[in-house]
């Protein structure tokens, strides 16, 4: 996959944006790189990127205001960069639309291992078991990875994708926290399920705090309950 993927570093620090470059060419990837988030949206206007792995502060438009901008009508999976590493912070960019997360400093062998995490996560393929899952108005196709309102696309991120494919295989069945974990690829962050559980929530439920097909199971984990 690595070999394939090409990624756009955006980032207004130039030394670490070439190191960036520099490292994960060195790994296999085909990278490009931005300056701010303006540059990024030319280079987003020319060419399609597999990942973006994205600066949150930023002068001018910031990474959190940029990765909501494109989750309106692009599914390119983002990774933030940020030095802020409070919980708040981190849950503030899941919320925004990003699959992943890192603070600074970080190592450089965990960027590659989150970078592949998402990669994975974000590759379609025909992986449940279950191939339709009809809630309401809603049909997932998981072997798409496509979920359908009344025949309209809704847009999901590539850890929102991969944790609705997984509570769709056995509908009706509770999954804790820590198996969702593993199986979509979270790297053992339960916070991140329940994010995704919440944003999920706001796209498939009437009233996201009174759920009725992606339930919580108190002191067991989430279930989703499937019409047919």
């Amino acid at each position: 996959m690595s070999e394939q993927a090409h990624i756009l570093v955006v980032d207004d620090d130039k030394r670490l944006r070439q190191l960036l470059c520099k490292y994960l060419a060195d790994n296999g990837y085909l990278v490009s790189t931005a300056a701010d988030a303006a540059e990024a949206r030319q280079q987003l206007g020319a060419m399609a990127f597999d990942l973006l792995v994205l600066d949150v502060m930023m002068p001018g438009e910031s990474g959190i205001e940029l990765t909501r901008s494109l989750r309106a009508d692009n599914p390119v999976p983002i990774l933030l960069l940020t030095a802020m590493g409070e919980t708040a912070d981190r849950i503030n960019g899941l919320e925004s639309g990003a699959d992943d997360y890192l603070a600074k400093p970080f190592e450089p062998r965990e960027l590659l291992l989150r970078i592949s995490s998402v990669l994975r996560r974000s590759v379609r393929e025909p992986l449940p078991q279950r191939r339709h899952c009809r809630f309401g108005r809603f049909t997932f196709d998981a072997s798409r990875g496509e979920l359908l309102d009344d025949g309209l696309a809704v847009h999901l991120t590539s850890g929102e994708t991969a944790l609705l494919a997984v509570l769709a295989e056995t509908p009706g069945q509770t999954l804790s926290r820590e198996e969702l974990a593993a199986r979509t690829g979270a790297g053992g962050n339960l916070r991140t399920v329940d994010v995704q559980i919440t944003r999920l929530r706001k796209k498939i439920e009437d009233d996201a705090r009174l759920p009725r097909y992606l339930q919580t199971v108190r002191g067991r984990g989430y279930v989703l309950w499937c019409d047919a």
